[in-house]
């Protein structure tokens, strides 16, 4: 499949693009280059190939949910540079 000029700009139009004739040549080469690629991959021999659904057969590999422990407020905030007793306080980083 050979990608034309027309092709370019029809696809710059729906993405909201624009290029000039340098970018434009570029793209073009590049999307050559892709489709040359899927070409290539269609000449492969897949006869007795199964599709894949996913890249390994274990499927949904969770562990289960288990209450665990857990620390207490103090022991939370043992550790914390600053804290009020109830919340951490940390310094604002978001300026208005």
């Amino acid at each position: 499949m050979e990608i034309t000029d027309e092709m370019v700009e029809k696809l710059a139009h729906l993405s909201r693009l624009s290029f000039d004739e340098e970018g434009k040549a570029q793209i073009r080469g590049d999307l050559q280059r892709m489709i040359g690629f899927v070409e290539k991959l269609s000449e492969l021999d897949l006869e007795g190939v199964e599709p894949l659904m996913h890249m390994t057969r274990e499927v949904n590999v969770l562990r289960e949910d288990r209450v665990g422990g857990s620390i207490t407020r103090e022991d939370a905030f043992r550790n914390a540079p600053q804290h009020d007793g109830q919340f951490f306080q940390v310094p604002k980083v978001i300026k208005k």
